[in-house]
């Protein structure tokens, strides 16, 4: 082993030197504690065997002034002397000495110290390798993730964008407010829009910005409040403690605004939120805090809040069934993004858009669409906007292999789409309903109501729920909750 040996008596290190070269050892001695330090600065060694009793510089100011060098971690420290007392043998060991021996060393002891440092250093340098090699695999493995980061975030910017078809200036407008909302989270947004026409895409637009940082702008969270019910909003909303219902999970559960907070909470259908539990929201939007279900401390919130419903909210405030606070807390900023059939020179770039996209990806030969289904394209109203388009297109590509895209791919979907829908008889443009004389209750008479429309449509629900101005997914979710009330009613 390289040593370096101090000792200021001159006995005493030659004893030491003669016994450490006899044991095949690479000895260097200094007669000073200083010296030893310029030795020490200038190549390194795993074992300095010191006298810690020196004038100007002790063993132990030695072995402090080795540990501040930068590549002392690959040295060990053994210190002797022959005046051993406990608060030296503290001292030595606060220095970072690895061990002490006393005065006169004894041979075997000084072989032992040498065997364990010799060990100790090799598990050391085994040590320091393996880190190295972890933190080079750990940076190539984060090199490549944030490779696969910049892929990802690049194919979601082209497919988002994409999906929304800026073909129009009022959709570039659009889209160039979103990026704007992006720069200040504290301001709620609204989006008002058909079905179909991309309100989701727009929110993730502001959320994300053009940048599409998935990682420092936090969770997207969606939520479609017309498949919330009632009783589960709370929970859904705001999680609960464990125990705090029959049914909850034994360790409790987070809600939504949990999961959201420091990122970003999408209301879809926001004016399918029952009338009861608005003011609850409200109250959260204000105060920017919650408690959960069942829990007694607050929690503060930090979320950007963006809403979105397919029909104009300001009706629903209107007719009552939506809160007037509620709705102007949710309105700071406000984005309404116009039906298809009012932006019809964007209809033929969308639909080559994804032509080419669902080509290329069910492995099809269609490059382009002939003018005779263009013509039928743009003459006709689309009332699923940019989704029925979509799947107009998709079923087209599936069901067919052409180069162009022709009016027989089509045809058949739009006779489909392009028949009247039912209507309520002329002679029932009022509903007649039985009042019976044991009492009518008002859910009652609503889900009488609601059947009767069902019937009158040929319980198609898509023209009942048209019909009765309510989602799809909100005439479903009744039907399922008076079949539910009917089969407990019948056990």
């Amino acid at each position: 082993m390289k040593i370096l040996l101090v000792d200021d008596e001159r006995y005493s290190r030659q004893t030491m030197l003669w016994f450490l070269k006899h044991e095949n050892h690479e000895v260097t001695e200094c007669a000073s504690g200083q010296e030893a330090l310029e030795r020490f600065s200038m190549e390194s060694y795993p074992l300095v065997l010191s006298d810690i009793q020196m004038p100007e510089m002790s063993g132990i100011e030695l072995a402090k002034a080795i540990k501040r060098l930068p590549n002392s971690w690959q040295t060990d420290i053994v210190l002797f002397t022959g005046h051993a007392d406990l608060k030296s043998v503290v001292n030595a060991l606060r220095a970072g000495v690895y061990d002490y021996l006393e005065k006169p060393v004894n041979p075997e002891e000084l072989v032992s110290v040498i065997d364990r440092v010799a060990e100790h250093q090799a598990l050391l340098r085994e040590n320091k390798t393996l880190t190295d090699r972890f933190r080079d695999e750990v940076n190539a493995a984060t090199e490549e993730t944030r490779r696969e980061l910049l892929h990802m975030k690049q194919f979601v910017a082209e497919s988002i964008i994409g999906s929304v078809g800026i073909f129009s200036e009022c959709m570039k407008a659009i889209v160039r407010q979103a990026e704007k909302l992006h720069e200040d989270r504290t301001i709620p947004v609204l989006i008002e829009g058909e079905t179909g026409t991309g309100k989701e895409i727009i929110a993730k637009i502001i959320h994300y910005g053009n940048s599409f940082d998935w990682l420092s702008d936090g969770a997207f969270v969606d939520i479609n409040c017309a498949a919330l019910a009632p009783t589960l909003f709370e929970s859904e909303m705001f999680g609960y403690e464990p125990g705090s219902f029959t049914g909850s999970m034994t360790k409790g559960g987070k809600g939504k605004f949990d999961i959201a907070n420091g990122g970003t909470l999408f209301l879809d259908e926001v004016g399918e939120i029952p009338l009861e539990l608005q003011g609850k929201l409200l109250r959260v939007l204000q105060e920017k805090e919650f408690y959960r279900i069942g829990g007694l401390k607050k929690i503060k919130t930090d979320i950007r809040l963006i809403s979105a419903t397919n029909k104009p909210l300001e009706q629903s405030v209107e007719h009552g069934s939506f809160r007037r606070d509620l709705y102007y807390r949710l309105k700071v900023a406000h984005i309404t993004i116009p039906p298809l059939r009012e932006r019809r020179e964007e209809i033929l770039p969308i639909a080559q858009m994804f032509l080419q996209e669902f080509s290329k990806r069910k492995r099809k030969k269609f490059i382009t669409i002939a003018p005779q289904t263009a013509r039928m394209l743009e003459g006709y109203d689309w009332p699923g906007n940019v989704r029925e388009l979509q799947n107009t297109i998709e079923y087209a590509i599936f069901a067919y292999d052409d180069q162009a895209l022709k009016p027989e791919h089509v045809r058949g979907l739009f006779q489909q789409r392009c028949e009247k829908p039912a209507v309520l008889p002329i002679r029932s443009n009022v509903i007649e309903l039985p009042f019976p004389s044991e009492g009518y209750s008002l859910k009652r008479y609503t889900e009488d109501i609601i059947m009767k429309i069902l019937a009158a449509h040929n319980d198609r629900q898509a023209a009942a729920a048209n019909y009765l101005g309510i989602t799809r997914r909100a005439l479903s979710y009744r039907l399922e909750e008076m079949r539910n009330r009917r089969n407990q009613n019948t056990n």
